[in-house]
């Protein structure tokens, strides 16, 4: 068994709850995480109802949900953690790329869709970076959404940049950063603030768009065409 070790900046490990109907399915997101080192699974649910009670015992940084769970399914579990658990991320893990439940995800707060079909890598990748505070879409989910977004981004680019009016030049800054994929530390970084400076621009920049996470605020950073080229 591999030791869990911090992280390489020497932040505790990302804590983990890993929901999924198939112990199988399980076992097998478990171990492709403990390659990373980093991330520790603290918790396991089979159906949406205990994920959902586990969330709240345990608030792990991250909670990897299936979609299609018993009892209550992985989408109404991930919005009622979003509610009841504030500080735990959620991202989705499936085998469906559909429209419609990337959207609904996404509407209810999760920050990450990763495929059960990906690479490895990309699994342990998502799990960081929604940890981070920034958001991730498997590459296969990111092309819905951006295909489903250009199709109506010329319609909607001149709402968007009247939103972003609203914003301070710096919020504007910040806000495109995030449409970048950037975490709050790298935010900082990038900007030469403290990373509670930056976690207070995010939140202005949430509540005066009126937008729920970071994913949502990122497609408005896009539609206003405000996200910078990133090295």
């Amino acid at each position: 068994m591999n030791e869990v070790r911090p992280a390489a900046d020497g932040s505790p490990a990302i804590r983990v709850l890993l929901a999924d109907d198939e112990a199988m399915i399980r076992a097998g997101v478990r171990a492709i995480l403990a390659a990373g080192r980093d991330i520790e699974v603290v918790a396991e649910a089979g159906d949406g109802r205990e994920a959902v009670a586990l969330a709240q015992a345990h608030r792990p940084d991250v909670a990897l949900l299936d979609i299609r769970m018993p009892l209550l399914d992985g989408l109404t579990a991930g919005e009622e953690i979003v509610r009841t658990a504030p500080g735990t991320a959620v991202a989705m893990l499936t085998t469906f790329s559909e429209d419609a439940y990337i959207a609904r995800a996404l509407a209810g707060g999760a920050t990450g869709f990763l495929l059960k079909s990906g690479d490895p890598h990309e699994l342990i990748a998502g799990v960081r970076a929604v940890a981070g505070g920034a958001a991730f879409l498997s590459p296969k989910v990111a092309r819905h959404v951006i295909d489903g977004f250009g199709a109506r981004r010329m319609g909607r680019g001149a709402t968007a940049r009247a939103r972003v009016e609203a914003l301070t030049p710096r919020e504007r800054e910040v806000l495109g950063l995030v449409g970048a994929g950037l975490s709050n530390p790298e935010i900082a970084a990038r900007l030469h603030l403290v990373e509670g400076t930056v976690k207070a621009y995010v939140s202005a920049v949430l509540d005066r768009l009126g937008v729920r996470n970071r994913v949502q605020a990122a497609i408005v950073a896009y539609e206003a065409e405000l996200v910078p080229e990133t090295d």
